[in-house]
């Protein structure tokens, strides 16, 4: 036992199995979440649920495992929020990829991401990004979850004129305000796992009034559904068209997930005391980036979007997790829901809501970083925020605020503050408009 517990970094003389077993149970807790969020965005694909539900666990599970024996950290990994609703809202719905081809940009995505942590190349790309940006593109990101969110549940309507205006005031609405609400209690109560709670409240009550829908013979448990559908189901025919804007939704995602895993690990290690005093570095940051990027290809090859380091991780850690036996017990939970299928497939768009609403609430706390005493940041960093949910697109704002940035600095003569590679990027987004 004890040779196990030291293949996860576990000590037993710093460290209790009580408290990083706890602490697993904690983050899986609140995020679990995504078992029912990720197959209801993603199935707006066209893919089916119940292979999406499996390989949500699976790509999340195996991710974590890499995560508890290879970095031996304390972090949960899962298909990312915000990165799903990219994949079906913005990839397949907007631009018109199939999902097929969208996963092999997740794919592509992912192999990058394991070359760039194998030659340490990847703090050059995002330290090129102005910090403002960076924490911009959080809000932005923040703002599109819940805005699908409150569309999901029917609290907002787009009209023909493609006005957005409140929504009637139905069961599915009714339910997903007051899922928003009581979620809201729970969470400023710090009730661990509050949006797992509310999604399951919201959609009992819904049974009787007709927003959740129970099929025949219904059960708790079920053999899990095979993820055959759509594992394995890749179709490069783009990337091998060079299709430009393709390359672009790579890039996209590429920078979503960097920033999103550097930021979840920096700051949970950081505010752990994980960190070291002096330098600030991390040690085992180059593993755990290796382990999120492995995920991600796991993911894009079992049929899911892209694997990310969730930042509810912070919750275990706040209980006590520092070894990788954290991580390894919400490994065993995924695995453990894996026989639960039917509770998270019945889950309606209203039960979802909250956790969107919520989620997106969660990642405005950067908006309190971003620097408001140089217009010639706000104004870049603004255009980025409201581009995303108005276009219904983050690489679109990614992209304008981006470009924002630089004409700003450039024609107030101050275009020794923008980096060499943000001049080439920006060449090359000014090329993808053209095109």
């Amino acid at each position: 036992m004890n040779k196990f517990l030291s293949l996860l970094g576990f000590d037993a003389e710093k460290h209790s199995v009580k408290t990083e077993v706890l602490a697993g149970l904690t983050t899986f807790l609140t995020m679990s979440y995504i078992l029912a969020v990720n197959p209801q965005i993603m199935g707006e694909t066209g893919m089916d649920k119940g292979a999406l539900f499996s390989a949500t666990v699976i790509s999340a599970a195996v991710a974590t495992l890499v995560m508890a024996f290879y970095a031996k950290m304390p972090f949960a990994l899962a298909p990312g929020m915000g990165i799903n609703a990219f994949f079906a809202y913005t990839l397949v719905l907007t631009m018109g990829y199939t999902w097929q081809e969208a996963l092999a940009a997740v794919l592509f995505e992912g192999v990058i991401f394991i070359l760039l942590t194998i030659f340490r190349v990847r703090e050059v790309i995002v330290n090129a990004i102005p910090q403002n940006l960076r924490y911009s593109i959080s809000v932005g990101i923040g703002l599109f979850i819940a805005y699908i969110g409150l569309k999901n549940g029917g609290i907002i309507v787009t009209s023909a004129a493609t006005v957005t205006t409140l929504g009637a005031w139905t069961a599915t609405s009714v339910l997903a305000a007051f899922g928003v609400l009581l979620g809201g209690v729970l969470m400023s109560q710090n009730v661990r796992g509050a949006l797992f709670y509310t999604i399951l409240l919201v959609t009992a009550i819904g049974v009787p009034f007709g927003v959740t829908h129970l099929p025949e013979n219904f059960s708790l448990m079920s053999w899990p559904d095979s993820i055959a559908p759509i594992a394995l189901q890749i179709d490069f025919s783009r990337f091998i068209a060079l299709d430009f804007n393709y390359y672009v939704v790579v890039f996209a995602l590429l920078f979503m997930d960097l920033l999103d895993t550097l930021g979840t690990l920096i700051g949970t290690s950081t505010s752990a005391g994980m960190a070291d005093p002096k330098t600030g570095k991390i040690h085992g940051l180059s593993k755990a980036l290796m382990a999120d990027a492995i995920g991600t290809t796991a993911g894009a090859l079992c049929g899911t979007s892209t694997v990310t380091t969730y930042v509810e991780s912070s919750a275990g850690v706040a209980e006590g997790g520092r070894t990788g036996l954290t991580s390894f017990s919400v490994a065993m939970l995924f695995f453990v829901s894996l026989f639960f299928s039917p509770v998270f497939l019945v889950i309606p768009g209203a039960a979802t809501t909250s956790a969107l609403v919520l989620v997106g609430a969660l990642m405005m706390k950067t908006i309190t970083k971003i620097d408001f005493s140089d217009f010639s940041e706000v104004a870049p960093c603004f255009i980025l925020i409201m581009s995303m949910p108005f276009t219904a697109s983050i690489s679109d704002g990614i992209v304008l605020g981006l470009l924002s940035y630089v004409f700003i600095k450039v024609c107030s003569f101050r275009f020794r503050e923008v980096s060499p590679v943000m001049y080439i990027l920006s060449i090359f987004f000014v090329l993808k408009y053209i095109i």
